[in-house]
């Protein structure tokens, strides 16, 4: 999707159309999460505070993000996808693979098929998306990548060699700025020097990720789809708040927040995990973050609460605290058990009663009540949100 969130916006808000927008949360310490074209054409960028914006774009409008939209528009998008091929992942809020290779030739081929989708998508939502076609997905993304926005390109095999010979490293999907500076280092700037790199070189310094960064380089990718929801490494939440934090018991409230989102998540996919991370963001944007390893699998909000405090206090905290993040990962499956002992059994029918009630009413209907304040919803999506599965988090309150 191009400037996706703010597409939305403005098609949402027919004053906002050709003008320069930019999405943000809805919280005092916000950042932009979207920026419309109008607004790129002044060098305004994602992650940028909204001062730092109005500088280069005294004239830009703020809009405060809805996420209930956003959600939406990727869940009915995927219906469409879905007319052309059950083969289709959805890889983030505003992007999609589909494989076409056994079903292009009902519908006129792959080009048409990128064709019928962006009119689709233009019809019944307003905007614009660009499609990109390739053997694989990195040559298929980065296809899309080029040609934003609204555009449709097609990289058949036989043109890999004049599209990568003097691409840039950075274009490339999976190659970011550290690593290009790092490949930059032995004098590879280009896709094309990267596929004629020697492997032993790349092996020497890259270890096993040498080979897959030559392969790459010619433009080689053996990346599947992922049609279904992989089960995760990790499942976590983190949250910016309005001000920093000071006090003791303030961070303590906000660390059992999040334990009860992430605990509520595990449970509700049926996860258990063996650690526990704390991450801190001071008020300078310095981040570091710490785990624990339980010696047992659990989903229980207090359980993570405690360990995640038991970290917290393994910590000397130098500033105020701008961001907590806190995470349950080595995972499991949860298998239903008995329980021997009646007070477990009481525990888990706690939770299960807290769930319940706050999955049919809205989130932190019910609380613990050592969480005193009024709990505030998430401002900002994540990218990562998926329409279905352990990465779908609901929105509507």
């Amino acid at each position: 999707m191009d400037a996706f969130f703010a597409s939305v916006e403005q098609q949402s808000n027919p004053k906002l159309r050709g003008k320069p927008v930019a999405v943000i949360g809805s919280g005092n310490r916000t950042v932009i999460t979207t920026r419309s074209y109008e607004a790129r054409k002044f060098g305004v960028k994602t992650g940028m505070n909204i001062y730092e914006a109005k500088k280069l774009c005294p004239h830009i409008i703020f809009v405060v993000g809805n996420n209930e939209k956003y959600t939406y528009t990727c869940t009915e998008m995927q219906k469409i996808y879905l007319e052309y091929t059950p083969d289709v992942e959805i890889y983030s809020i505003d992007e999609a693979f589909l494989d076409v290779t056994t079903t292009y030739h009902l519908f006129g081929g792959p080009e048409a098929i990128g064709c019928a989708i962006k009119k689709k998508i233009k019809e019944k939502f307003g905007i614009n998306c660009t499609a990109g076609i390739g053997p694989n997905i990195l040559i298929a993304k980065l296809a899309s990548d080029i040609s934003k926005p609204d555009g449709l390109r097609w990289i058949k095999p036989e043109d890999l060699n004049n599209v990568l010979e003097d691409l840039p490293l950075k274009e490339l999907w999976g190659i970011g700025s550290r690593l290009s500076e790092k490949l930059n280092a032995f004098g590879i700037k280009t896709c094309g020097q990267l596929g004629r790199a020697s492997l032993s070189l790349l092996r020497n310094k890259f270890g096993i990720i040498g080979e897959h960064l030559k392969a790459m380089g010619m433009g080689l990718c053996n990346r599947p789809l992922y049609v279904q929801e992989q089960d995760p490494k990790s499942i976590g939440h983190s949250m910016t708040f309005s001000k920093d934090l000071s006090q003791r018991k303030e961070i303590e409230a906000e660390i059992l927040k999040l334990s009860e989102m992430v605990g509520r998540r595990a449970r509700h996919y049926k996860f258990k995990g063996r650690k526990v991370t704390l991450i801190v963001r001071y008020s300078d944007f310095k981040t570091f973050s710490r785990q624990t390893t339980l010696p047992d699998y659990t989903n229980h909000t207090h359980k993570i609460y405690k360990n995640a405090l038991s970290i917290l206090d393994s910590i000397f905290l130098t500033d105020k605290v701008r961001l907590l993040g806190v995470s349950l990962s080595s995972l499991i499956r949860e298998k239903e058990q008995m329980f021997l002992f009646e007070e477990i059994s009481k525990q888990k029918e706690l939770l299960k009663a807290m769930d319940m009630i706050n999955d049919r009413y809205g989130d932190f209907k019910i609380i613990w009540g050592s969480y005193l304040k009024q709990c505030e919803p998430a401002r900002v999506i994540s990218p990562a949100w998926k329409p279905s599965g352990v990465r779908h988090i609901n929105v509507k309150r």
